[in-house]
């Protein structure tokens, strides 16, 4: 099947997902919960062979760490398709209602996208996660893994695919391509596909932004930092620095560049040097740095790298000004974290710094559509579009107005036999 065909079968079927209630979708999440855990088997089967082939074609540690879908993170899925089930459908919520006139009301409304893109990097969970905040959100959806998941992302395409249609799902909502030139014939699809969601370097989504005239929704590098201002307390600087690079290196959200107040450095860089180094990880910094701790020198590209490893930059700043200007230049717009007693500071760091998640006094890790509450995400968008930061149910809808008369018409308006009154009504659509 060609993807022009295969666009066209998902927009169809997107329309009448659009329709579907509340019960029938939370119904077919269950029955994907399921059949993962009765098809688990087949599942690390198909991943066994992915690991393998990946391993003999040298693919770095990083991404094969991302390609393992092992018990643990099947159970992880499943719990966040149950937490997807108790989550409020976005779909028909009413965000604005005004009475234009007598018997003319006026009503802004939630629903579907329509038709979702998504062109993903080696993590299988992503696709359940992606698929299920499609399904919730009454989207249809068309995946693009990495090669490198090719037989898992198969059987667990067929296995959503096939519990969906059980539990009366319409057919062809999900659609999984497999090669580099699917994605380019996907990116010619504006006639059937609505957004396109791509996840990996800038490079990537300039590339994809360059190539299609599909709105996208760019997830790009996750250049985060941590700043540990001069009225930081060093034991929680330590323990957040750590957790924000070493709880799981291989994730965008894992910080790759430490920023460190000049006052504080001799304090707080010693430990960290300590507490890192025997989780392995390896320091590289600015000529301040290499004054206080014996590390390599960092490099201008190393400000610029999204490690996804066992690396981090560090350097060493005169105030928080410099901190803020370091990340608004070096950063990809993710997730930055403050680390001080100081309030004001914080609230100076947070309203300044332009990204789509900026934290005080915690880990870079919780950015993140399961920790935020969201269910599970698409991605983390960096642009300033509809939705910013972790993208979950709520950044997979739009809205339509809708408008209510009784015989109305602009005629009347016109010539001033009538006018209008614009009255808020403050209750929900009726039908």
């Amino acid at each position: 099947m060609d993807i022009n065909e295969m666009a066209y079968q998902v927009k169809e079927a997107s329309i009448k997902l659009a329709a579907a209630d509340t019960k029938l979708k939370n119904n077919a999440l269950s029955h994907i919960a399921r059949s993962l855990i009765d098809r688990k088997d087949e599942i690390l089967k198909a991943n066994a062979m992915d690991l393998k082939r990946s391993e003999e074609e040298k693919l770095p540690a990083p991404l094969l760490k991302r390609l393992r879908f092992d018990d643990a993170k099947i159970a992880d899925v499943i719990d966040g398709i149950n937490s997807l089930i108790d989550l409020k459908d976005p779909v028909g919520s009413t965000l604005l209602s005004t009475e234009l006139d007598d018997g003319l009301e006026l009503y802004r409304v939630t629903c579907p996208i329509g038709v979702i893109g998504v062109i993903f990097e080696s993590r299988p969970d992503a696709l359940v996660q992606i698929s299920t905040l499609c399904l919730k959100s009454g989207n249809g959806v068309l995946l693009k893994g990495g090669s490198e998941a090719r037989e898992t992302n198969r059987v667990l395409t067929d296995i959503i695919s096939r519990a969906t249609k059980e539990a009366g799902i319409p057919i062809n909502w999900i659609k999984l391509l497999e090669t580099r030139a699917d994605v380019n014939e996907m990116l010619k699809q504006d006639q059937y596909i609505d957004l396109i969601i791509p996840r990996g370097s800038n490079d990537f989504v300039r590339y994809i932004m360059d190539n299609s005239r599909i709105p996208v929704m760019g997830h790009a590098d996750g250049i985060c930092h941590c700043y540990i201002d001069e009225d930081a307390q060093v034991d929680m600087a330590v323990r957040i620095v750590v957790d924000s690079k070493t709880q799981y290196v291989a994730v965008c959200n894992a910080t790759e560049t430490l920023l460190v107040h000049k006052n504080i450095a001799p304090k707080v860089l010693p430990e960290l040097e300590n507490t890192l180094g025997k989780k392995g990880v390896e320091l590289v910094g600015c000529a301040q740095t290499q004054n206080i701790i014996s590390i390599a020198p960092a490099t201008e590209q190393d400000w610029k790298t999204e490690y996804l490893d066992y690396k981090l930059s560090i350097k060493i700043v005169e105030n928080i000004d410099e901190a803020i200007d370091h990340i608004n230049t070096y950063g990809s717009r993710h997730t930055d974290s403050i680390i001080t007693s100081d309030r004001s500071k914080a609230a100076r760091f947070m309203s300044l710094v332009d990204s789509g998640n900026v934290f005080w006094n915690c880990s870079t890790r919780f950015s993140d559509g399961f920790r935020y509450g969201f269910g599970a995400e698409v991605g983390i968008s960096t642009n300033k579009i509809h939705s910013r930061g972790p993208v979950g149910l709520d950044g997979l809808v739009i809205y339509k107005y809708k408008l209510i008369g009784k015989g109305h018409i602009v005629e009347d308006y016109a010539k001033r036999n009538k006018t209008f009154k614009h009255n808020n009504l403050d209750k929900d659509f009726p039908m």
